[in-house]
């Protein structure tokens, strides 16, 4: 039965006073699952994302109980700090080029350049292992030279973390090749759903079969969990790309890529020390059990974010190719729905995950409970964000990369700047205090930046203006 059938068949089970007042919605929802315009599949990708960011909060939020009751606060920080390094400085491994295949496959695909097509998977999959690789490097001369300076329960965990530093960039431009071609499902799994399944599977299994309940552990699980998942999702994507491109001949546009890419990577990596920095700088002045107290409180409110990323993985495409056709109407409408799409549920998803937020980390543990504060400060930050919608992703994809280089450099060092005053305090409080106000700070410098530079009024609350001056994006 299709999805359509089911609905239909649901409105016919609801009573006559409720099906009335539910008909508009089931109606535009039937709309969003069956109509062939570019802005109902933008709309099923984010359901699509959305769905599975779900998903996967569910199987992250039930993976760090269990990890956290298996190895207590301590070593569960140990753990939760050098996985939250291994993923921001893994992503910044891509250079930007998991952001520039989306930006620039779709144009390569519409002129039919089959070979551009081949030549820019082939450059982004090199350059993210190459770079990865060279970081690990680094990681291991750092490690080897500052060993006595190091407290020793951090040793083998970070040395198992720069390990997985290739997978973790590899897997993050499989996942922008497979978000440009629409393939969200291909795209998000993989990294928001097998990768945790997994990371649990074998840290169960470590456990059964006597192995110490440790961080170390936990990272060993955490590595091969990476291997398995990303070559699996390599084989999966290299096979539908020459399904649709075929072999051939490769030609490469370097440079443009890589002019876009490399703003791009400042932004992303600004944007990704911004989302962790906390963690980090926890880590640096707190003991491992403080870090795992503020890393449950905080991923425990980022149930929230899921719906942030949705908007914005499906939002970034479909910026990508009105930029391209230089329609700026049409990107003004957009981008005040993605507004929408970003802020009523992130309301709604918040305001429950408030009322069981005691209860949700009372399940990591008794010492758990003392980081509800923390994510009640947390979601305001969260919020306010969310009310502006992916303006980052409209001002990279209008070309405006630097511009987001610099008001991501101001929101990151306001971020760390009132960290490093208020944790030595506040404590945990002053951690989640900077945050929140960091995102504040961010909100308000997008919201300015997208009206002064293209017009839009970028806020869930306003109707967005039509743009002025935005020129058709080249390739």
């Amino acid at each position: 039965m299709s999805l359509v059938a089911i609905i239909q068949s649901a409105e016919r089970q609801l009573p006559h006073a409720l099906r009335r007042r539910a008909a508009p919605v089931l109606l535009r929802l039937q709309t969003v699952l069956t109509a062939d315009n570019d802005t109902a599949r933008a709309q099923r990708m984010a359901l699509i994302a959305f769905a599975i960011r779900v998903f996967s909060a569910g199987i992250a939020f039930v993976s760090q109980i269990i990890q956290a009751r298996l190895m207590g606060e301590f070593q569960y920080g140990i753990f939760a700090f050098v996985w939250v390094l291994v993923v921001v400085f893994g992503n910044l491994s891509c250079l930007g080029m998991h952001t520039a295949v989306i930006r620039f496959l779709p144009v390569h695909r519409s002129q039919n350049d089959h070979e551009l097509v081949r030549g820019l998977n082939w450059t982004v999959r090199v350059f993210a292992m190459v770079s990865a690789s060279i970081l690990a490097g680094i990681g291991f001369v750092v490690l080897h030279l500052a060993g006595e300076k190091i407290a020793e329960y951090w040793m083998v965990p970070l040395f198992l973390g720069l390990f997985t530093l290739p997978m973790i960039a590899l897997g993050d431009v499989l996942d922008g090749t497979a978000r440009a071609h629409g393939w969200t499902v291909t795209a998000l799994s993989p990294t928001y759903i097998i990768r945790p399944l997994l990371i649990l599977v074998f840290m169960l299994l470590a456990v059964w079969i006597d192995e110490p309940r440790t961080a170390v552990t936990a990272m060993t699980a955490a590595l091969a969990a990476t291997y398995v998942t990303t070559l699996t999702q390599f084989i999966r994507v290299t096979w539908r790309l020459r399904r649709n491109y075929g072999r051939g001949a490769l030609r490469f546009s370097i440079l443009p890529w890589m002019k876009f890419s490399l703003p791009v990577f400042l932004v992303d990596g600004i944007g990704f020390l911004l989302t962790n920095s906390d963690v980090v700088v926890v880590g640096l002045y707190m003991p491992p059990d403080q870090v795992g107290v503020y890393y449950a409180a905080a991923k425990t409110i980022a149930l929230v974010q899921f719906v942030y990323f949705s908007v914005k993985a499906a939002a970034a495409p479909r910026f990508s190719a009105i930029m391209a056709e230089g329609d700026q109407d049409t990107l003004a409408s957009f981008a005040g729905q993605a507004a929408r799409w970003a802020f009523w549920p992130a309301l709604g998803v918040g305001l429950c995950v408030l009322a069981l937020g005691e209860f949700l980390l009372s399940l990591f543990g008794s010492a758990f409970t003392s980081g509800y504060i923390l994510m009640v400060i947390l979601f305001a930050g969260i919020l306010t964000k969310a009310s502006i919608g992916p303006g980052e992703v409209l001002l990279s994809m209008a070309g405006r990369q630097k511009l987001c280089v610099a008001l991501y450099a101001v929101t990151l060092a306001v971020n760390v700047s009132l960290n490093v005053i208020l944790i030595p305090h506040f404590g945990l409080v002053g951690a989640a205090s900077a945050t929140a106000g960091a995102m504040v700070v961010e909100a308000v410098l997008l919201h300015i930046a997208v009206r002064r530079v293209l017009g839009i009024v970028l806020f869930a609350f306003a109707e967005p203006r039509p743009a002025h001056k935005i020129a058709k994006a080249k390739p």
